[in-house]
């Protein structure tokens, strides 16, 4: 019988496998047991290509951050291009909330996400920011992006606007108000991304105005 053209796994198929699967089921679901069903393998299988859970993890960090564009870093238009990258990079983890829970407090090892922060570390350098500085930026941004992919404001408040009066009537005009915005109050989590990334912006440009 000849041998099939290319290898059943890899750790790279295997990674897709589990960032699919967390995707699809949540952080919860990612078991080596459960992986390798999916995989129709032996849990065994999985352990010629990665060594651990722990490393599993790292190569599908190593998927996600592939999606990050960073040529938006390149902008000569430092503000254009930063709110550009942190716009893209929100959509990344819009598309997988489920593994921001995995590792947002993990060590930063993948290649791909050390080149990510390199970039955004020597735009905000270019764009006049002390190396300090540029750190204490570039978390500001993970901060605003991660927690806004994260967390669903407007989904919180399940009542009709009017629905808390008397007895919340700031949350009632809040809401009534931002209901009357385009895109009603499904599109209150966006517009409050764009207003929390317009605000960083523009306290990064009065601290970097002469």
């Amino acid at each position: 019988m000849a041998r099939p053209s290319r290898p059943l796994l890899s750790r790279a198929i295997i990674a897709r496998a589990a960032l699919e699967l967390i995707d699809e089921e949540g952080p919860q679901a990612l078991k080596m047991r459960s992986l390798a069903e999916r995989l129709g393998v032996r849990g065994a299988s999985l352990y010629h290509h990665v060594a651990s859970k722990d490393d599993l993890l790292d190569a599908a960090s190593e998927l996600i951050n592939e999606e990050i564009d960073l040529r938006p870093l390149q902008d000569p238009r430092w503000r254009e291009g930063l709110a550009e990258y942190a716009r893209g990079y929100r959509d990344v983890y819009l598309r997988h909330p489920n593994v921001i829970a995995l590792v947002a407090r993990r060590r930063v090892e993948a290649e791909q996400a050390l080149r990510g922060y390199d970039a955004l570390l020597a735009a905000l350098i270019r764009a006049g920011c002390t190396p300090d500085r540029a750190a204490e930026t570039a978390a500001a941004v993970d901060y605003l992006v991660l927690g806004s992919a994260l967390e669903t404001f407007a989904a919180g408040f399940t009542r009709a606007p009017d629905g808390y009066r008397p007895a919340h009537p700031a949350l009632a005009d809040a809401l009534e108000s931002s209901d009357a915005r385009p895109g009603g109050l499904a599109a209150l989590d966006d517009r409050g991304f764009e207003t929390g990334l317009r605000l960083l912006l523009d306290g990064l440009a009065a601290q970097l105005a002469p």
